[in-house]
């Protein structure tokens, strides 16, 4: 199933991951926002959980909105070094970033807690970013698509197919995360069109072709185009890249 829909607005999201001081932001927000003042293009910075509220008064008068990394899917409770979705609400955050490689890889993040926190987060008036992928191993045993089906049932199951629709999907290839190696855009659009044959599946097509599929994976200012020039990506997660605000507007205006 090729992109039907032409008109899903882009969105390019900067993971700033464990980057950038409360002190930083400013500065960097200000060299930034003339730079991406794009009307095509939802843009979004998301910082780690100590730089949000001067991340929010910065971009405060600019199109640039700011998510979360990481949230606990409840809303308080005895979980020390957690952030629940009420704080994230209260700091008026818009988006948060869920299920990702390196969450499920170092903090034992799973298919179920991912399902989990979305519907927290769309509980609580957030926006999820949710986060599948492949391992090199997994990609190399021809199972890609397998797994992709698997990870995107669970994170979506209970949903209705209108909180699918306002959701966005990240792929991101583990292999290609830090690593310089991108997958080919045909590679990254092919597994972006898996993704959104299982939502099929699972919901109408509208729902389908409503639902912004990003792709995340070592995306730069040099491979941008051609990566969103393809069918069914809308957009990136880009990670190293986004700590750049040169490059990171390029990689939104493209």
């Amino acid at each position: 199933m090729s992109a039907l829909m032409t008109n899903r607005r882009k969105v390019t999201a900067g993971n700033w991951k464990m980057n950038v001081l409360p002190s930083q932001i400013e500065g960097f927000i200000n060299e930034l926002k003339e730079k991406v003042k794009n009307d095509n293009v939802d843009v979004i910075i998301c910082p780690i959980f100590v730089s949000l509220p001067a991340a929010i008064s910065a971009c405060k008068g600019t199109n640039i909105k700011v998510g979360a990394q990481n949230m606990h899917w409840e809303e308080k409770g005895a979980f020390t070094g957690e952030v629940s979705p009420t704080m994230l609400k209260n700091l008026q955050v818009e988006y948060v970033i869920i299920g990702h490689s390196e969450r499920r890889q170092y903090f034992a993040e799973t298919d179920e807690t991912v399902n989990k926190k979305v519907h927290s987060a769309l509980k609580h008036g957030l926006k999820p970013i949710v986060c599948v992928g492949e391992t090199l191993e997994q990609r190399e045993q021809g199972i890609t698509s397998d797994l992709l089906r698997i990870q995107t049932k669970i994170a979506l199951k209970d949903l209705t197919g209108e909180q699918v629709k306002g959701l966005i999907i990240a792929y991101e290839p583990i292999w290609a995360i830090g690593t310089g190696k991108t997958a080919t855009p045909d590679d990254a659009n092919n597994a972006i069109v898996a993704i959104r044959e299982v939502v099929g599946e699972m919901y109408k097509q509208d729902v389908a072709q409503s639902i912004r599929i990003q792709y995340g994976g070592s995306v730069n200012a040099a491979n941008a185009k051609e990566l969103f020039a393809m069918s069914d990506i809308d957009g990136g997660l880009v990670g190293g890249a986004s700590l750049k605000a040169e490059d990171f507007a390029v990689i939104v205006n493209s």
